[in-house]
């Protein structure tokens, strides 16, 4: 690495970028600028470029700081002519370009931003420092001393540039290394002012610190700026990056140091002509441990994040289940008055179920489809009101807050809850007024009992968030369905707590919601049994098999779709789903093709706008992929084109979508529209918590690394009148037979430590700072004691056996059984 570095050496703007293409103009306006990120859509006034554009203003985008109006900006970057935008220029970077010249630089001085910084002063700082000085006092405020000024004037000096420079000079060099818009104000908030510093010094420090920065963007910038291959940053880097995949793509909290290991060398181990240093990589797993960044338990290794969810869950719990009272209340009177005023009558188990609610602070519920699940939502609800006497009518709370929540991880998931019991219902983002930040806490909630919905869709951090935000005093009552899929983020909340024997927890086998002749039910109960129906392949009166081969899948749900829409079934009644974007038979496909069929473009005067290959039209089934809880709209969300909006200058950064969700109206202007997808076909992932009255369910032989039991028991019901299976008939059995393997998790070791907790003198300490690298050690001499040479967590912490003893040349991938898929 060089010895000396200065920071807006690399990248910078000098005579070196004079023939590359560059505008230089007056801002006349800011069209966009985004909330979150320094992107920006200017108009300028062009006064000087080397491009072959000779109108008077154009169109210039990228990532920019604060700019001011009617200030000239050297930009620096490329003329682009986007099929939609039109011509414009895309800024790879920029400067003031008054700030240049000797002149510019002495009317910049001395302009309102430096209040008691006369002209005669400004000329003197100039003639002193040169025209580069903003880049010499931005990095060495001492330097304006060499001036001569008094000490107020030169803090005016040096304030001034700091708050309209500092900022600018570090989006410039982020700029030089490729970091988009909200990446760029992630770094600066967090380095402020020696961002690039940080770059320049230790990029790998970008990995621990910025969401979302990959370990293959900080390897590149460290090739640049002469970071050894096997420095410590790149090494502690790689390590996290790896287990951080290996949670987000498994949905594990923890590890273990052999599979760790293995997997970081695929993305450590580049460069052939170079051997990472087994030992330094070692040593950097016990840095990360000492320093907090990986928590070590019994040989599991962990995000830190992840270990302490779990602990937190189990102590929340604890917390909540604590806080009982005694009481002689006669719930089973209440549950029968209930039971008359709804004309209903509860089998035993809803009995049961309704009582045990009532009696425990925390109560788990589940059941797969039919079971009664809703009916029992309904029955707690009212009979809680009862032996309360709390009024279910919301407008007698205009003061306080509605004694009953409800919440479930989707909006569509909350919608059917409020319909079903009559209540306001929310998504458990929104009921914690969450936006998005994974840094953030939830709202402390406000009630008497809160229920939860598709409780195994929820992850570790969410659940984490909604624990401790539930006031002591409050009952919980948490519903799902354990055989449905996992959540999507790391951890089995929802089956860890099922499995943990210290929650009270009923599970419903009965199935009664099963009137006319419906058998959609009873095949989703096979299923989760691992049965393959005898009647699989019979045309009933709410499903049917399709058997064809992949070739012909879209072209079997094409005329499927199009007598759908024959019969009056509508976009929304109709979903199909697949569980793989590309491909034949993939999301991609499937999406374009029924868009074709249920709503084909009309003619030339019909608004449509396109965007990165999909083409969308006033009417479209839309799928939201994020959570935007300003707009009240989550990942999963299903919603409908409702307007287009069309800047008539033909300035399409402008155009807007317009789509109405079940709860609330969004507009997405272009630069947002990322956030969409076309929603005719969906992830299996993503219509969980959701019904649809027909569902079509391509299944082949492409799917087969996706085909679990559970998969295919979450498509299955989310039927709720037609179940159209098309495909493989041996692809579905195999579907069957191929059972998921449960997580690595330890939250249910976590609520028995917390709930059953040894003694004192035998408890283990519940942060064990060991670490094993799984490497073993020569064999001990025969005269010696065995275990002073066995390799152990507390020997490699000690320093008293080097973990790569006699591993001298030799790689993990040497020794390892199996390398990582």
């Amino acid at each position: 690495m060089p010895t000396s570095i200065n920071i807006f050496d690399e990248p910078q703007l000098n005579n070196n970028q004079a023939e590359k293409p560059f505008v230089i103009g007056k801002v006349v306006t800011t069209f966009f600028e985004g909330a979150d990120s320094f992107y920006k859509v200017l108009l300028v006034k062009v006064e000087k470029t080397n491009t072959d554009w000779t109108e008077e203003e154009i169109v210039v985008t990228g990532n920019f700081a604060d700019i001011a109006e009617e200030t000239s900006y050297r930009f620096v970057g490329k003329l682009v002519d986007h099929p939609r935008y039109g011509k414009q220029f895309q800024a790879d970077n920029y400067e003031r370009a008054s700030q240049s010249s000797p002149e510019g630089l002495i009317k910049y001085l001395a302009s309102d931003d430096f209040p008691g910084i006369g002209k005669k002063t400004a000329q003197k700082v100039v003639e002193t420092l040169g025209t580069d000085l903003i880049e010499k006092i931005i990095s060495d405020p001492t330097t304006i001393k060499k001036v001569g000024l008094n000490s107020k004037q030169n803090q005016t000096i040096v304030d001034g540039l700091r708050n309209n420079n500092g900022a600018e000079q570090v989006i410039v060099g982020l700029n030089g290394y490729g970091f988009g818009s909200a990446l760029a104000a992630a770094i600066l908030k967090k380095y402020h002012e020696k961002a690039l510093k940080v770059i320049q010094e230790n990029p790998y420090q970008l990995v621990e610190d910025i969401k979302n920065i990959s370990f293959k963007r900080a390897d590149q910038i460290a090739s640049k700026v002469g970071i050894e291959y096997n420095s410590a940053g790149r090494l502690r880097a790689g390590l996290l990056t790896t287990l951080t995949r290996l949670s987000i793509r498994n949905g594990n909290t923890y590890s273990n140091s052999k599979e760790l290991i293995n997997a970081s060398f695929e993305i450590l181990d580049t460069d052939p002509q170079q051997q990472i240093d087994n030992q330094k990589l070692a040593q950097e797993l016990k840095e990360l441990v000492k320093d907090h960044k990986i928590e070590v338990d019994d040989g599991k290794i962990y995000l830190k994040y992840l270990y302490d969810d779990e602990w937190k869950i189990a102590e929340n719990a604890k917390r909540i289940i604590d806080d009982k009272q005694s009481s002689t209340k006669d719930y089973k009177t209440t549950i029968h008055e209930v039971e008359n005023e709804a004309k209903i009558k509860y089998d035993d188990s809803q009995i049961a179920a309704i009582n045990a609610a009532l009696e425990n602070q925390i109560f788990i519920l589940t059941g797969g489809p039919g079971t009664g699940k809703t009916t029992i939502i309904n029955g707690i609800v009212k009979s809680f009101a009862k032996v309360n006497k709390l009024s279910l009518d919301v407008n007698k709370y205009k003061d306080d807050a509605f004694p009953v929540l409800l919440a479930a991880p989707t909006g569509r998931a909350a919608k059917k809850m409020s319909e079903s019991t009559g209540i306001p219902a929310a998504t458990i983002h929104r009921l914690l007024g969450l936006n998005g930040n994974d840094e953030e806490d939830g709202n402390d909630i406000d009630g008497q009992l809160l229920i939860i919905d598709e409780m195994s869709m929820v992850d570790t951090e969410l659940f984490t968030k909604l624990m401790k935000s539930i006031p002591t005093g409050m009952k919980v009552i948490l519903v799902g369905d354990k055989d449905q899929l996992p959540s999507v983020g790391p951890g089995q909340v929802f089956y860890d707590l099922i499995r943990s024997e210290v929650i009270p927890k009923i599970e419903l086998n009965q199935i009664h919601r099963q009137g006319d002749g419906s058998t959609i039910i009873q095949l989703a109960h096979e299923i989760k049994n691992g049965e393959i129906p005898q009647t699989l392949l019979d045309k009933e009166k709410d499903r049917s098999f399709i058997q064809c081969n992949t070739s012909q899948v879209v072209k079997v749900i094409d005329q499927v779709v199009a007598k759908a829409k024959e019969r009056k079934f509508t976009a929304t009644d109709i979903q199909v789903l697949a569980p793989m974007y590309r491909g034949e038979a993939g999301i991609d496909r499937l999406n374009n093709d029924v868009q074709a069929i249920m709503n084909p473009p009309k003619g030339e005067q019909q608004k449509q706008v396109e965007y990165q290959n999909v083409k969308y039209r006033i009417g479209d089934k839309v799928l939201q992929l994020v959570n935007a809880p300003e707009d009240n709209v989550f990942n999963g969300d299903i919603g409908k084109v409702v307007g287009i909006e069309i800047n008539k200058d033909q300035k399409k950064y402008l155009d807007k979508l317009v789509v109405a969700f079940d709860q609330t109206e969004v507009s997405y202007t272009r630069n947002d529209w990322n956030q969409l997808t076309l929603a005719y076909c969906t992830s299996i992932h993503k219509a969980q918590g959701s019904e649809f009255n027909m569902v079509i369910l391509p299944i082949v032989p492409q799917y087969r690394r996706m085909l679990e039991r559970n998969l295919l028991y979450t498509a299955v019901t989310r039927a709720s009148q037609k179940l159209i299976m098309v495909g493989d008939v041996n692809s579905f059995a195999e579907c069957i037979s191929h059972v998921s393997s449960n997580r690595k998790t330890s939250l249910r070791e976590r609520l028995d430590k917390i709930f059953n907790p040894k003694p004192v003198s035998e408890k283990p300490e519940l942060v064990d700072k060991k670490v094993s690298t799984d490497i073993e050690s020569e064999e001990p001499k025969k005269d010696a004691e065995p275990d002073k040479y066995i390799l152990t967590e507390a020997k490699i912490l000690s320093n008293q056996i080097d973990p790569m003893v006699g591993m001298d040349g030799v790689k993990p991938n040497d020794f390892m059984d199996e390398k990582l898929e």
